[in-house]
């Protein structure tokens, strides 16, 4: 199983919407991933390491796919309207990164 985690950073200005990335854009994630998409998780960050600092990331999205080639096919006809998206609900460019779960 792989994950798909796309972090938005939290920066001087940055804002995001989470209600928005909850009832729009998650929903038409399902939508345009199909069966592909075996999960999803969301995160919203609350603080850092140190007692009062700000999270690095304003939230944290987690996709779960059976393995690369599934998250890239599924991904691949939608990446546009996905990532169109985007600037309905942050003004902060993401950061993606594929883990293989191990645990």
């Amino acid at each position: 199983m792989i994950k798909v985690s796309v972090m938005y950073p939290n920066s001087e200005g940055s804002r995001f919407d989470m209600a928005y990335y909850l009832a729009t854009h998650i929903p038409l994630v399902w939508q345009k991933l199909g069966a592909a998409l075996k999960g999803v998780a969301v995160e919203q960050g609350i603080g850092g390491a140190m007692p009062g600092s700000p999270a690095p990331y304003l939230a944290l999205g987690h996709l779960l796919f059976d393995s690369v080639e599934a998250f890239q096919t599924s991904f691949a006809p939608h990446a546009q309207a996905l990532l169109g998206d985007i600037p309905n609900f942050t003004n902060t460019q993401p950061t993606i990164q594929i883990s293989e779960v191990k645990m």
